[in-house]
């Protein structure tokens, strides 16, 4: 996750005021029109996320010799490389301009302006309504990280892993490609993991300028952000996380119900999902009027942007039940005729209807 906020894809998303949902079991009801249900379908997806597997994604992503995935750098292609071999198992649609691969060039570093090749991996799971299909939810993550620094201190560790941030939530998008490969939804599925995030959200802004499905037809995006780690500052965050904007749009309540299904509570942090909304990746997507949010289960942890965020500080079993209740999620906004919906009461979601009244449809 980015350490500074920076400010400013789908059919026409229409601004509505908030409506109250009812309470089941505690837990707010999803809205209408979006179904949070476990059918057997979708059980059987979710029943493939496997924390084992999470674990040997971040494990890899977040090893030493990948050098902590500075934009640009041989560990980040080595990266990309590994997360377009994943998509390749699961079996989705390569959606770049090579392959899998989103392809542009960035400045080398602040002091080098020789320019660096740098590569969004993209993979699309095809919707199965003949109308629908032409929509997508986005699903995604920041495969990058801030790379190694300078010691004078013999046998310092210099390699910043970041296997918080934010190789779990790569390993979240990679499980959910392979989870959900048979499943039929009714719109399709975008999978994305960008480049670049802790330059400034580089990679997101890129694709932004250059969707894979139109501006227009992006209906929604749920971008996963340190997901791994259960130690946060505050006090253990087990079973539970926050999404950056909450009340922002209805993608909120959908997912605490699909929390209340699977048994995450998904809630809105008093000070940080508002102030962290501008601070990954769903920032450029919602600067385009897309209902975009990150999912975070901690949003502060002893080794934020430290050379100590390793792969086995992780709660993998934990990472697992998360994952799943965002597969749910996900399924619920794929197989819905509905959109998700800014929530215009809210006086900061402003700019954001104004952004979705201009995407027309």
């Amino acid at each position: 996750m980015g350490k500074t906020q920076i400010l400013g894809l789908s059919l026409f998303v229409m601004a509505i005021p908030a409506i109250a949902a009812p309470l089941v079991g505690g837990y707010q009801k999803a809205p209408a029109g979006f179904s949070t249900q476990l059918t057997a379908e979708r059980k059987a997806a979710l029943a493939r996320v496997d924390a084992d597997s999470l674990k040997s994604h971040v494990s890899f992503l977040a090893s030493d010799a990948l050098e902590g995935r500075a934009t640009p750098s041989k560990g980040l292609d080595l990266a990309a490389e590994y997360i377009a071999s994943q998509f390749r198992r699961a079996g989705l649609e390569p959606a770049g301009d090579d392959g899998y691969f989103q392809t542009t060039e960035v400045r080398a570093s602040r002091n080098d302006a020789s320019m660096a090749k740098v590569r969004n991996v993209v993979g699309i799971l095809r919707g199965t309504d003949p109308t629908l299909k032409a929509t997508a939810v986005v699903v995604s993550g920041h495969y990058d990280h801030v790379g190694m620094r300078p010691s004078t201190t013999p046998g310092e560790d210099v390699i910043f892993n970041g296997a918080n941030d934010d190789a779990s939530g790569t390993a979240g998008v990679i499980e959910l490609a392979y989870a959900l490969k048979g499943y039929k939804p009714k719109r399709s599925i975008v999978f994305v993991c960008f480049y670049g995030e802790e330059r400034g959200l580089l990679g997101s802004r890129f694709y932004g300028s250059h969707p894979v499905i139109p501006a227009k037809d992006t209906v929604a995006m749920v971008n996963l952000e340190q997901i791994g780690r259960t130690d946060d500052l505050e006090g253990a965050r087990v079973a539970g996380g926050s999404l950056t904007g909450y009340d922002f749009s209805d993608v909120g309540l959908i997912m605490t119900a699909a929390g209340a299904a699977t048994g995450v509570k998904v809630d809105k942090h008093p000070q940080n999902s508002d102030a962290f909304f501008g601070r990954s990746d769903n920032q450029a997507m919602a600067d385009l009027g897309v209902p975009a949010h990150t999912l975070c289960t901690a949003f502060n942890y002893p080794d934020y942007h430290k050379a100590g965020d390793h792969w086995d500080k992780l709660d993998y079993p934990n990472m697992e039940k998360v994952v799943k209740m965002v597969g749910l999620t996900v399924m619920s906004i794929a197989d819905s005729a509905k959109r998700p919906q800014w929530n215009a009461a809210n006086t900061k979601t402003a700019k954001y209807v104004e952004a979705a009244k201009k995407l027309g449809g």
